[in-house]
């Protein structure tokens, strides 16, 4: 039996110069991509990153109230190990975000506030690769993500925000969504891998909470070996992957 052709990825556009990530939850960028963020800020480009909820829900034995805030202090000192100085939170609940204009008008907003050329978001389909459930919540945020890169332009959907000042931004070229299971580019890891471990090392109250393994350990298996399979298609460098739509 002849062994299926393995597709190789190809780089990432290069010819931007600030990006916009949008997810859902803290530690979602970390878990992600943030060795190609490390990479990119390397390069003097800009990277702003907009959390959809303060991740409150996300320790069972955490309230809320008390969660929130040290999730945010968490995703605030994991984006600066990757040279990402602005953090924002749209303040939706965590666990129950919907898909709607509300949301759609939340990230039309940010994208106008920061007029990126790329937009990241994350996987936005009902599984992981067909094997796991996704969260509603990243659904919802991925969606809205890919619907929001084209409201950003229009004046006439939300126009309240041209009334507080956003202009319509058509500048977004590309919406990336890492953790897809049908990727078309990757980013090189290499130069950022260490600070990618170091970043996701930074969210240590929610990993002590989801496992008994060394949080190192957990971490540096989990980002490496996912890093290494991606390389596979992509020279054999530990890589990135995302699924990028042009607009």
């Amino acid at each position: 039996m002849t062994e299926p052709k393995i597709t190789e990825l190809q780089p990432m556009p290069a010819d931007w110069q600030r990006a916009l990530a949008v997810v859902a939850h803290p530690d979602d960028l970390e878990y992600g991509c943030s060795a190609a963020v490390a990479a990119w800020t390397d390069e003097g480009r800009e990277v702003v990153y907009v959390l959809a909820s303060r991740g409150e829900a996300g320790i069972d034995t955490l309230e809320p109230a008390k969660c929130g805030p040290l999730r945010e202090r968490e995703q605030r000192a994991s984006a600066a190990v990757v040279g990402v100085t602005q953090v924002e939170f749209l303040d939706h609940k965590d666990g129950v975000i919907e898909y709607g204009t509300a949301l759609r008008r939340d990230i039309a907003a940010a994208i106008r506030r920061h007029r990126p050329e790329l937009v990241i978001t994350l996987n936005h389909r009902d599984t992981w690769g067909g094997i796991a459930w996704n969260t509603p919540d990243h659904v919802a945020v991925g969606r809205a993500t890919l619907d929001a890169a084209g409201d950003a332009g229009n004046r006439w959907i939300f126009p309240e925000l041209v009334e507080q000042g956003l202009e319509p931004w058509n500048g977004v070229r590309w919406v990336a969504v890492a953790g897809s299971a049908s990727p078309t580019h990757a980013a090189d890891a290499s130069a950022g891998m260490e600070r990618a471990v170091h970043s996701l090392l930074e969210h240590r109250s929610y990993i002590e909470a989801l496992t008994d393994d060394d949080p190192e350990t957990y971490v540096r298996g989990f980002l490496t070996a996912n890093a290494t399979a991606t390389g596979e298609r992509f020279g054999g460098r530990p890589a990135v992957a995302f699924e990028v739509f042009s607009r």
